[in-house]
Parts: C-alpha cells; structure tokens; sequence
C-alpha cells in the first residue's frame, strides 16, 4: 500500500510539475531518437524481396536468383524472388512503385521497362519518378547475324550490301518497340537507308525463319543464336559494344569492324519505390556489388552470355546516369519512328 500510495504520489507530482514534465518529454524524445537510430543500423532485420516482372525460368530470372543467394550473405537476411510478368514487364514494375519505400521490395528493370516503356506504352507509372536506382546488373550483349546467304564476309561488305538495295532487305526483331528493332533504326541512321522489319513474338520463330532464309539479318542476344553462329549455320559480323563477348571472342565490336558507335545491349538493374532511405539504399547497393566480386557469379554470368558492368558503373549514381544517357539517346530515334510496343 505504500508502494502504491508512493507511486501515486510521483505521479501526482509530476503531473502537477512543468519542470517533472518537460524533463519526461525530453527523456521521452531521446529513447525514440535511439530507438529509430537502432532501427536504421539493423536494417534489414526480415527478409527482402526482389520482383522479377517476368515467369520463371528464363536468363534474367536465373541471374537475379544467383546474385540473391549471394545477396543474403552481405545482409544477413533471405532474398526472396518473386516473380509478376505480364504486359512486357510493366505488371511486376508497377507492383513495386506502390510498395513501401523501406527497402523491403525492390524490382529488376530494364532499358526497355524503364527507358523504352514509358514513351511506347501507355503505363500507370513513371519509372524516372516513381523509382529510385540501387546498382547496374549484368547486360545482355547484342550481336549482327545474317543468313550464310548473304555474300558479306564482314561488317563493311554487309552494310554496302544492304545500302546496294535496301528495299530488298528483311531483318527479323523479336516484338516491335524493343531494343532489337531499335538496333534496326539506329543501323537505318548510321547508313542512311532503310529496309522492313519483321516482327515475332519469339526467339524460336524469329531463328527458324532466319535459318529457313524467310529473313535476311537479326540484331539480337547472343542467347542461341551464339551457338549457330559458332557451328557456321549462320554467320556474325559484330558485336554491338565496345567490347567483346567473352564465349566468343573471335567476333569484332562494331568499333573494329567499321560501324563505330552502334552500341546497343539491354541493360538489366535493381530500383527501389522513390524515397527509400539512403542507408537502406547504400547497404542494398553494397550486398549486390558483393555478389557480383563473387568468382563463382562471374563465371555463371559469362556461361550465361551476359556482359558484367564495369567497376564504376556499379554505383546509384552511375545507374541514375546510364538511364538518363539512355533516354537522350533513344527517345529521339523512337519518337521520329512513331514506334509503339505490342
């Protein structure tokens, strides 16, 4: 009872003290300072998850698995991938614009979802400011094949074959609006002719028809079309970059070969909802520039054909960079084509 009536009596006090309750307040003020300080330094105390905007099975969703099971190590916690495709990739990035914005869920976007998208398709989001960049993955690069009936044994000899008669040309692309076709428009500028594209919604119809002589040239993933090229069924005059492909060193960059400049590869990248905290940002950042130091990631990438970013293209920064150099360059090329995706 007096341990009651003496609380009783402190509570009284203080109630009735402004000196008692401004130092509670202050006291107050500092625990919740410290706790969220707590709060920040353990970040991530559960798991984090990834959105793949495509099914299952394919090369992307087989290299953001293989980082994230490196991913986990650095932050000490599962990265689970979950997959929401549909509608070229938009479905699964919208999903993660509504996300919260803790560094909890993040999604895999590339050029085409992020650069491409919002200008070819009408979308209910704004990959430039509803998402914020956390690190450039590795990218897929792109090669020139063409029939082994076309007479040019080089890139050079290919594009005065084509400028001899383009009307007579075909180049097969795998959807319309996408990095393929604008390969196609970007070749069109540099020589200054133009020929017709032929659309599929595939790479196994797009190979069989380039194989069967329905189409004259691709400018595609090295992907399967790699090995054609390596067992001579079809041949391949460069590599759309300014290196080259490390399963296929033999075949020039475009620089070498005598059409500088023509880069084109679809870059992949992780982004978060717009206004993740920094630190939650810097410490997701660092687990995937981990994974991709691991040689064991670095092997399964060159296996999987894929191109690694370079040491300082890793950053946010330098994403947020690589995006925005993109956009000046490609929205020009596909406003003046009027290009809309399927």
């Amino acid at each position: 009872m007096q341990a009651i009536r003496a609380a009783r009596f402190g509570e009284t006090n203080m109630n009735r003290s402004p000196l008692c309750r401004l130092l509670f307040a202050v006291t107050l003020a500092v625990l919740c300072s410290a706790a969220s300080a707590a709060h920040a330094e353990t970040f991530p105390f559960r798991p984090v998850t990834i959105v793949v905007p495509y099914p299952p099975g394919g090369v992307t969703d087989s290299l953001v698995r293989l980082l994230a099971d490196r991913m986990k190590t650095t932050l000490g916690q599962p990265v689970v991938i979950e997959n929401i495709g549909g509608a070229a990739g938009t479905i699964g990035v919208e999903r993660v614009t509504h996300a919260a914005p803790d560094g909890y869920t993040l999604v895999l976007g590339n050029i085409e979802t992020m650069v491409f998208v919002p200008i070819t398709m009408k979308i209910a989001y704004n990959p430039f400011a509803d998402l914020d960049p956390v690190a450039l993955l590795p990218s897929y690069p792109f090669i020139l094949v063409s029939t082994n009936d076309v007479p040019a044994k080089n890139l050079r000899e290919f594009a005065a074959w084509i400028k001899a008669a383009p009307d007579k040309v075909l180049q097969g692309t795998i959807g319309a609006g996408t990095m393929q076709q604008l390969c196609g428009l970007l070749m069109q500028k540099t020589l200054g002719a133009k020929w017709q594209f032929v659309p599929y919604k595939g790479g196994p119809p797009a190979m069989q028809d380039l194989l069967g002589g329905q189409i004259n040239f691709m400018c595609t993933t090295t992907g399967g079309f790699l090995p054609l090229v390596q067992s001579g069924r079809i041949r391949a005059y460069a590599v759309t970059a300014k290196k080259r492909v490390a399963t296929a060193p033999e075949i020039p960059t475009v620089d070498e070969a005598g059409l500088p400049g023509l880069y084109t590869s679809v870059w992949n990248a992780l982004w978060v909802p717009k206004g993740t905290p920094t630190d939650a940002v810097a410490k997701l950042n660092a687990a995937v520039t981990a994974a991709m130091a691991d040689a064991d990631v670095q092997k399964r990438v060159v296996e999987m054909g894929l191109d690694m970013p370079d040491t300082d293209q890793r950053t946010p920064e330098a994403l947020d960079a690589v995006r925005k150099a993109d956009a000046d360059k490609w929205w020009p090329i596909i406003k003046a084509a009027g290009l809309k995706a399927e």
